[in-house]
């Protein structure tokens, strides 16, 4: 139960914090009417409410109610705080008894509150329907019958009936969440339900009227007991548990023991407490990364902020990058052919560059950490199988050194040219312009999954591939070879993506690359681990690499080509970009001779252009060794990293002469 003690010691120091989490003995909930009463519980107006949360008081049962008999202590639905609700028609059964009982126990109590005795004073009048009647918030039919639907009724539809959930085209009116407003001279805030006061008060009466007491496992003291733990842990609709033992009846298997707290007892005040530290967690945007049901979220017990866990380096250092390391189709006009030092040169201090400013981002969350605590930082992961059971799939505790470096470890050998479409702000009232930047990154886990298995990667799939990834971030464990090999093929099979989807494919080839370069970077087999740069190898003389510097080379003169002559049509390099993967030798000979021709038409070029591409080739043919050259062997993913890298020599900027025939644009670089 090491988690639970985590997030137990979280809730206190997070109640230091401006933003703390919901308060013990609370549940979020959606109010549907707002009834606006005197301090004497006079009915003054009420009101419809629309995609409202609130915070009402909650007793343990009331709380993870799913069915069955058990109010809310002040805020409640119709059939729960309406003495008249049956005499309207109402659907369902009423409960105004055990809800009246239950809030004149607590007006009764030494923690009764005024405002709250006002609620009790009005409901016991038993008018509630009949009032909202008048106001027209709630409507009857001919019969003075609650409404079930509106058809057939004359005029709009109420606001009401737009705001409660229906099943198969009908609501019930008493189902709507009652919230209260007790207005007296004096007396702020009038909302009840963002009243201090009165949540200090139900706190006091409900954990001094506790269940059972015994040892809680957690603080190790005597204390009341939970019986029933807390849900709605991702969402306020969520009715999946992590804790649960209500499995006295219909059971399959209980083991060796016969009551409930014989495993194991966990004080009531430390499971709420645990419970809404877990939820208020979750609902930060920052700490948690959500997959459907599937969540993680990575904090530090102390409060203090985190890097986000499953999040690109890019979009968590956006305002540290530099515009001027942004490679953008838009940005290459008059560009110009770089000398082969200056683009390796290049290359090379945008990957320092990177690696700077990663040291520095995370050296800024590990001077907020506290050293001399020895700061833990807890990753945990959680989902569901059934809407009302769910588990913890990942769980771990690092302190913060551990954590950062691991962290810092992934972005750093695993970054690699990512595409990314970026909104150019304008001040015209138009709608505003995007760009393609490539700025060095990771890639997101969630892209991962579709690079590896397509755009329409099933959920479970995602979940899967996600799960697999967390050791590799967390821990440093070597990457998944399986899923860097699905997304090489992917990436290989260029024509797989239609002409309007090639942007996908420039994403997923710099996804790929990234794969590639890390998962060499911590090879189980530590002969075979290899440090790629962001930057082509020009002294590199490996097979694999160096048949895609040639593919690159090749599609590089035929786009020329075409352009020249108007055809907009994928180049051979492209087209064979599958085949020349399995059979190099043999489909680079059909490149190769098909070259001759769109040389030809490049004739017409600026001086000096096709003698630089001849030579270029020239300089990659000599580095083959004649046994490499005319093996026809399958490539391994590390051709896509050399032809990567020779591409991006033409889009890297230079001052040097020898412009190329209108290179502008990168194929198939529009969405």
């Amino acid at each position: 139960m090491s988690w639970m003690e985590k997030l137990y010691q979280t809730y206190e120091e997070s109640m230091k914090l401006k933003a703390p989490p919901m308060p013990i003995s609370h549940t979020p909930q959606n109010a549907h009417i707002n009834i606006i009463i005197d301090g004497a519980g006079n009915f003054r107006s009420a009101s419809v409410l629309e995609k409202t949360q609130i915070i009402l008081p909650a007793t343990e049962d009331s709380a993870s109610r799913s069915s069955g008999e058990a109010p809310h202590p002040l805020a409640d639905k119709l059939q729960y705080i309406a003495k008249d609700y049956a005499d309207f028609g109402g659907q369902k059964k009423a409960y105004f008894a055990s809800y009246e009982t239950q809030l004149k126990k607590w007006c009764d109590s030494e923690q009764g509150h005024e405002q709250v005795k006002a609620v009790l004073r009005y409901v016991q009048k038993g008018s509630i329907i009949a009032d909202l009647v008048e106001r027209k918030i709630l409507h009857l039919d001919a019969d003075n019958q609650l409404l079930t639907t509106w058809e057939g009724q004359e005029g709009e539809q109420p606001l009401l009936f737009k705001v409660l959930p229906k099943e198969k085209g009908t609501l019930d009116q008493g189902s709507a969440l009652v919230c209260w407003t007790v207005e007296k001279e004096g007396y702020k805030p009038s909302e009840t339900w963002k009243d201090s006061t009165i949540q200090a008060s139900w706190i006091a009466f409900d954990t001094t009227n506790g269940g059972e007491k015994g040892l809680c496992y957690i603080t190790g003291q005597d204390c009341a007991l939970s019986t029933k733990h807390p849900a709605k842990i991702r969402h306020s609709g969520d009715k999946a548990k992590l804790i649960s033992s209500n499995d006295t009846s219909g059971y399959t298997y209980r083991g060796k023991f016969l009551e409930d707290n014989q495993a194991c007892g966990i004080g009531f005040e430390v499971s709420q407490k645990a419970h809404n530290a877990l939820a208020w967690l979750i609902q930060n945007q920052k700490q948690a990364f959500r997959n459907g049901d599937q969540v993680y979220v990575a904090w530090a017990v102390s409060g203090e902020a985190t890097p986000e866990l499953l999040k690109d380096s890019y979009s968590q250092m956006a305002e540290n990058f530099d515009d001027e390391a942004d490679v953008s189709e838009n940005d290459a006009e008059e560009e110009t052919v770089p000398s082969t030092e200056e683009a390796v040169n290049h290359a090379k201090d945008l990957g320092e560059s990177y690696a700077l400013k990663l040291k520095k981002y995370m050296a800024g969350y590990a001077a907020k950490l506290d050293e001399d605590k020895k700061e833990q930082i807890i990753i945990m992961g959680i989902d569901s199988a059934t809407p009302g059971r769910m588990g913890i799939i990942y769980y771990r505790e690092k302190n913060k050194r551990e954590f950062l470096d691991c962290l810092e470890k992934w972005h750093e050998e695993f970054a690699w040219y990512q595409r990314y479409t970026q909104e150019i702000k304008n001040d015209t009232g138009k709608k505003p312009k995007t760009k393609v930047i490539y700025p060095e990154s990771s890639p997101v886990p969630r892209d991962i999954a579709k690079a590896a298995y397509g755009e329409n990667v099933s959920d479970d799939l995602k979940k899967k591939v996600i799960e697999r990834l967390l050791p590799c971030i967390v821990d440093g464990l070597p990457f998944p070879r399986d899923l860097m090999q699905s997304c090489v093929r992917k990436a290989t099979n260029r024509v797989a993506y239609a002409n309007d989807e090639q942007w996908l494919w420039e994403k997923n080839l710099g996804i790929t690359c990234a794969l590639f370069k890390g998962y060499y970077a911590r090879h189980p087999d530590t002969n075979q681990r290899r440090t790629f740069d962001m930057a082509l190898e020009e002294n590199y003389h490996s097979r694999d690499y160096l048949y895609g510097r040639l593919l690159a080379v090749a599609e590089w003169i035929e786009e020329d080509a075409l352009k020249i002559t108007g055809e907009n049509r994928p180049t051979n390099a492209a087209r064979l970009m599958q085949r020349f993967a399995d059979h190099p030798a043999q489909t680079w000979l059909t490149i190769y001779k098909a070259l001759d021709s769109y040389m030809q038409r490049l004739q017409v070029s600026p001086t000096g252009y096709l003698f630089y591409k001849k030579k270029e080739l020239g300089d990659i043919l000599e580095k083959f060794s004649l046994d490499d050259y005319n093996s026809n062997a399958p490539l391994s993913g590390e051709f896509l990293l050399g032809y990567y890298c020779q591409r991006q020599k033409r889009y890297t900027k230079s001052t040097t002469t020898g412009a190329t025939p209108d290179d502008t644009t990168s194929a198939g670089d529009t969405e």
